[in-house]
């Protein structure tokens, strides 16, 4: 089932492709089949989410992505390169960055620390812009730049998390439960950040179960269930459709 999915810019490096890619993608944990056929796509400049209740391939099609697991069969590609058996490490020198479910901090090192770990493949001359930027979009760790890492607060993490991913100079951004466990005013700050970080010019694929927020800063969606894609289109369109609202949003 799909819905009519809008117009999106084109990647700069190649006209009329997308910048991210799945294609019949299937992967497997050991025997278990976990994807099952995904195809899905990310145009340069969008906001994309992914929805669905646990176990439904969210997390592994991110994985997938990003070198930490590789497809059985099926292709992904970035900026019309084969990155299917790429290793993680290499990935983020691409220009593939992410920012983990459960945050993944390194607790032991303060806030500065994290952001530089963020960088580990530039120049450690170059990156001083950069941790200005993150600064600038949360001001609450300018405040804790020399407080350890497993001090801070679960909203904080989660911002220092996204700042050290975009140390990277990602130019496409993986997010992956970006509000687990975080109070509701937080999440609203955290998801109005994500906007600007996209409007700055950085091309976000967002993994979320807050079906509402992630649609609400989405340009398309891709609906998820037991490792396939069921449902896809415009964000204002899968708001709007009844599946997804008593599935997702719940609505009777």
């Amino acid at each position: 089932m799909s819905l009519v999915t809008g117009t999106a810019s084109a990647d700069a490096t190649r006209p009329g492709e997308p910048m991210l890619v799945m294609t019949d993608v299937h992967t497997y944990y050991g025997h278990i089949h976990a994807l099952k056929g995904i195809s899905l796509s990310v145009e340069q400049g969008e906001i994309v989410t992914l929805i669905g209740a646990n176990g439904a391939g969210k997390t592994t099609t991110l994985k997938t992505i990003n070198g930490l697991l590789h497809p059985r069969t099926g292709t992904v590609t970035f900026e019309g390169r084969d990155i299917s058996r790429t290793p993680a490490h290499e990935l983020v020198r691409t220009g593939i960055g992410q920012a983990p479910e459960g945050r993944r901090i390194f607790s032991r090192m303060t806030v500065i620390e994290n952001l530089k770990m963020g960088a580990f493949t530039r120049n450690p001359k170059t990156i001083d812009p950069d941790i200005d930027r993150v600064f600038e979009l949360f001001p609450r760790l300018r405040e804790r730049t020399h407080q350890l890492g497993g001090t801070l607060s679960g909203g904080e993490q989660q911002m220092l998390a996204i700042g050290r991913a975009l140390m990277s100079e990602p130019r496409v951004l993986l997010l992956d439960e970006p509000s687990l466990g975080l109070a509701p005013i937080l999440v609203q700050q955290v998801f109005q950040t994500i906007k600007e970080i996209n409007a700055q010019g950085t091309t976000i694929l967002l993994v979320e179960q807050n079906a509402l927020q992630a649609l609400s800063i989405a340009h398309r969606g891709y609906v998820l269930q037991t490792g396939e894609v069921v449902l896809t289109g415009e964000a204002g369109s899968l708001i709007k459709n009844e599946m997804v609202r008593k599935a997702y949003l719940g609505e009777d």
